[in-house]
């Protein structure tokens, strides 16, 4: 949890660039992720010497080497510690003429630190800018991998405009959410084919430390979790470094974060990989045909990245993997032949679990786009038996552009730390969805007036496979009496009588 101080610290930082010409949130970011990485490039050099000191051995393979660059300057004021104490205009040569050409050697020559940062560039020139962040950011308490983790990601809540391709952040108490639907266990391996900030890969790791702190206790399970577990892929650089680094400052230095177009690629080897797929891919309409996998047009020919994505997920799950993934709402009742096919595969072919209806809010401000979550298993044999349907009316912010909390912090997202009122609920309903989700054979007794309800895969079979929750919904008529019309007609014969005997009174009385 982020303190008021460390909120301050970072709004300042955000100022600071703001004021030094930086304005664009992404740039932003961008620069804030060269400079953490490179303050984390000490922190690494400085743990292995301090390992090193107390085991009396050399340090092998260091981040930064003895002797000079190819410029001769020392590697040793390349580093953050050493060179955090300079002048500014000092500080700004050597960031700008060694540091940086020393990280893009170090994603030349193939290291796991470096792999994002072969195109890596100081994105100002203002030495003073340079010297006001890094001694921000120097005093920043970022020693906990609890804070570093909520200091980037609330660096990341600033973002606040979509990507050119259709990609947006999505909110973290909606990631959560879905994590928590399909809740992953230490063996699974999973993926988000367009992981942007990386976000579900993030928050899965998060739910795995908490709900199986076991497994970190187990050499195979940790080596698993450490160096095998998450797959995140993008084709969009800057999301990539941002990615990478949301993961290694959540303690995940190994996950596997790389460029890939996921639709314009074969999936080749990763299909039938994962156990797990968490991801709101991009919606951006139509991809040229021609730029698309032909495996996935194989399956159905159609250019809506909502439906390719679809297909990919159910080529790279192995069976009995599971998936949370958000789609537009037009996927749920599309009317084309491709939307209907998806839907069917979906059902008759393997288990499709669960719909929530998203309000067209949550995505604000950057877009106001209605979606849902759609919630499936790959069996490839079937079986789907009922569908759950839910409808989310509050996330417990306000679905306007300024997203404004509606309850305490401690109240917020879909695990808040005490159960809450009728009053609570109706301006959060995600612990709501939880509960019922973990008990659905209850659902069966609701009716289809509730907000949630069971329906039978032979009824959405005779809907034509149409997963909208309008569909099924019933609207509950409230019955309302109302008098003869006699009785009205006396009541205005009545009215009419008391009027025309008020006009005669006035007009008497004025003259």
């Amino acid at each position: 949890m982020l303190t008021g101080q460390i909120r301050n610290q970072i709004d300042q930082i955000w100022n600071a660039f703001h004021s030094g010409g930086v304005s664009n949130p992404l740039s932003v970011i961008e620069q804030l992720t060269f400079l953490i990485f490179i303050k984390r490039l000490d922190d690494l050099q400085l743990t292995m010497e301090t390992r090193a000191e107390t085991l009396g051995e050399p340090i092998t393979n260091p981040i930064f080497p003895a002797g000079t660059d190819e410029e001769g300057e020392p590697y040793s004021n390349l580093r953050w510690s050493r060179f955090k104490n300079f002048e500014s205009r000092e500080m700004m040569r050597v960031v700008d003429e060694h540091v940086f050409p020393f990280l893009r050697s170090l994603g030349e020559k193939g290291s796991s630190y470096g792999q994002h940062m072969k195109d890596a560039r100081l994105g100002f020139s203002s030495a003073s800018l340079l010297a006001k962040a890094v001694a921000m950011l120097d005093r920043l308490d970022m020693d906990n991998r609890d804070t570093k983790g909520d200091v980037y990601e609330y660096m990341l809540g600033k973002l606040a405009s979509a990507g050119t391709n259709g990609q947006f952040r999505t909110p973290r108490h909606i990631i959560q959410l879905m994590v928590a639907l399909r809740r992953p266990t230490p063996t699974d391996t999973i993926c988000d084919p367009a992981a942007g900030t990386c976000g579900f890969l993030m928050e899965a790791g998060e739910y795995l430390r908490h709900h199986e702190p076991q497994m970190l206790r187990n050499a195979e399970q940790r080596d698993h979790f450490l160096n095998h577990m998450f797959h995140g892929f993008d084709f969009d650089a800057t999301m990539l470094r941002i990615g990478s680094m949301n993961m290694l400052l959540h303690g995940l230095d190994n996950a596997e974060v790389s460029y890939r177009d996921s639709l314009s690629e074969r999936y080749g080897k990763d299909e039938g990989l994962y156990s797990l797929i968490l991801a709101n891919p991009p919606f951006k309409g139509s991809l040229d045909e021609t730029t698309v996998a032909k495996n996935l047009l194989q399956f159905s020919k159609t250019k809506k990245t909502e439906l390719l994505f679809l297909t990919l997920f159910l080529r790279l799950l192995k069976v009995g993997g599971r998936a949370a993934v958000i789609v537009p709402e037009g996927v749920l009742f599309g009317s084309s032949t491709a939307h209907k096919k998806i839907r069917k595969t979906l059902v008759e072919s393997h288990k499709l679990e669960g719909i929530i209806k998203l309000p067209s809010g949550v995505f604000r401000p950057y877009a106001g786009v209605s979606c849902g979550i759609i919630l499936f298993t790959k069996t490839g044999v079937g079986g789907t038996d009922n569908v759950w349907f839910y409808d989310l009316q509050a996330d417990g912010f306000s679905l306007d552009d300024k997203r404004t909390p509606l309850l305490d912090s401690e109240q917020l997202g879909p695990t808040p730390t005490h159960p809450l009122d009728d009053a609570e609920h109706e301006k959060n309903n995600l612990p709501d969805i939880l509960t019922r989700w973990n008990a659905l054979t209850a659902e069966a007794n609701r009716p289809r007036t509730a907000q949630s309800f069971l329906v039978p895969k032979e009824d959405i079979a005779a809907k034509d496979y149409d997963l909208s929750m309008s569909r099924y919904k019933m609207v509950e008529q409230e019955e309302i009496n109302y008098p003869p019309p006699t009785e009205l007609l006396t009541e205005l014969n009545e009215l009419d009588a008391s009027i025309t005997a008020g006009m005669a009174a006035l007009k008497e009385m004025l003259g």
